[in-house]
């Protein structure tokens, strides 16, 4: 039960830290400084929580992750199914935190993804496949038991997670993590919700493409030619 807690805190602690900068910068694709914050704050959520319960659960708190670590068999599927539902919860605490600060504080919105101008369903599509596929492949790759980075792999993946969002929050305002957009979706509504499916979608492909990926880097047998 102390894995499912963890996720569960994680996922809050992710998405009132990394929505609540979206929403308290007034995160804006127009301007640099806005982007550069909200990534960060996602990043660095992630770092703490790593060396915080990555001891505890393995610190997921996506279910994109914890997809590609059923797949690359680290875990079972009954535990997977019950960290993706923790995680839900967890977000969807966070989001209510959020929601309560900012309809109190002057503020609008909980920071949920959408398509954003200028780009279309397919190239949303196919960010969140895409960056969701180079995140998780990070954590499957600086976690692994042979080739990993040991005590450095919550710092490299909170990295990635910022590298990710400096480039993709300009096409969906960056996803790759269902359970951080389910919750700001409910919340938010509108078209939000009716593009939700993009943003799980999207994620869980990306992980399945990453956890085929790895198997191939990691395999152990060797090909001569």
């Amino acid at each position: 039960m102390k894995k499912y807690l963890a996720e569960m805190i994680g996922t809050m602690v992710l998405v009132l830290m990394g929505c609540g900068a979206a929403v308290s910068l007034g995160c804006n694709v127009s301007d640099a400084e806005t982007v550069v914050g909200t990534s960060l704050a996602f990043g660095l959520a992630v770092v703490g929580m790593a060396y915080c319960i990555g001891g505890i659960s393995g610190c997921h708190i996506n279910p994109a992750i914890t997809l590609g670590v059923w797949l690359s068999k680290r875990m079972s599927g009954k535990e997977a199914a019950m960290y993706m539902i923790f995680q839900v919860i967890g977000a969807f605490i966070g989001s209510t935190l959020l929601w309560i600060l900012t309809s109190n504080g002057g503020l609008e919105g909980t920071g949920a993804n959408d398509i954003q101008a200028g780009s279309t369903v397919l190239s949303a599509l196919v960010a969140e496949i895409v960056f969701t596929f180079i995140f998780v492949l990070v954590v499957l790759g600086t976690t692994d038991e042979k080739r990993g980075a040991g005590n450095f792999a919550g710092l490299a993946i909170g990295l990635t997670l910022v590298l990710v969002h400096l480039v993709c929050i300009r096409y969906t305002g960056t996803s790759v993590n269902p359970a951080r957009s389910i919750a700001p979706a409910i919340f938010q509504g509108g078209t939000a919700l009716a593009n939700l499916w993009i943003f799980i979608v999207g994620p869980f492909v990306g992980a399945i493409l990453s956890a085929l990926v790895w198997k191939c880097l990691s395999c152990d047998c060797q090909c001569k030619k």
